[in-house]
């Protein structure tokens, strides 16, 4: 399908939209190492920020990491103005701005961090709905948050692309009943594995023209 061909159209934010500086990842994973007692090396610090090799909860298991107690440290350890501060803006992205569409973004990154980034940013009009993920709201690739963000925007009806940069973005594009598309910001072989969804994309402004 083209782009003028749907209706709907849900993003993903970090790794598809934008960024963090890599000298951000490292110095919180140097803190929430300390804290756990496990040296994280700057490869397995990128692996679990970019979800490179798969989904970060497996990753975190295979090297003995108790996951719950990884993510409260986590989250302790990050600073809303330090994360805005850090954070940029992928050219391609612009394109979403001009999108004559509903437009909503589900994200894992947690709320207290998400607005100051849409502020600081300057995006936060970019969408129509803003549905960051919890326990409560179920994570993707369970369809769940993207339903709730579509239906906040009044566009349930109509065909609709998900686009992200991780296969649970994908799964969560099927599993809600919408095309999937995935953009590859790192290359397949450093993400190890190809991830497979109706659009492959280098690009996000790539679907847009």
């Amino acid at each position: 399908m083209t782009a003028s061909s749907y209706d709907k159209w849900v993003f993903d934010l970090d790794g598809t939209l934008i960024d963090v500086e890599p000298d951000y990842v490292h110095d919180v994973f140097d803190r929430v190492g300390d804290r756990l007692g496990y040296d994280f090396t700057d490869r397995q610090a990128e692996a679990v920020w970019h979800g490179l090799g798969g989904f970060r909860n497996d990753q975190l298991a295979e090297w003995g990491i108790d996951v719950e107690a990884f993510w409260e440290v986590f989250h302790e350890e990050e600073s809303p103005e330090a994360r805005a501060d850090a954070t940029f803006l992928y050219d391609d992205a612009a394109a979403v701005a001009d999108i004559e569409a509903p437009t909503v973004l589900v994200t894992h990154c947690q709320q207290y961090l998400t607005d100051p980034i849409l502020e600081g940013l300057d995006i936060r009009d970019w969408f129509d709905a803003v549905v960051c993920c919890t326990e409560e709201t179920g994570w993707k690739p369970d369809p769940e948050p993207v339903h709730m963000a579509l239906q906040e925007a009044g566009a349930n009806g109509g065909p609709g692309v998900l686009v992200g940069d991780g296969p649970q973005d994908v799964g969560a594009a099927w599993n809600a009943g919408l095309d999937g598309a995935h953009v590859e910001r790192h290359g397949h072989e450093r993400r190890g594995m190809c991830v497979v969804g109706d659009h492959r994309l280098e690009r996000v402004d790539e679907l847009l023209q």
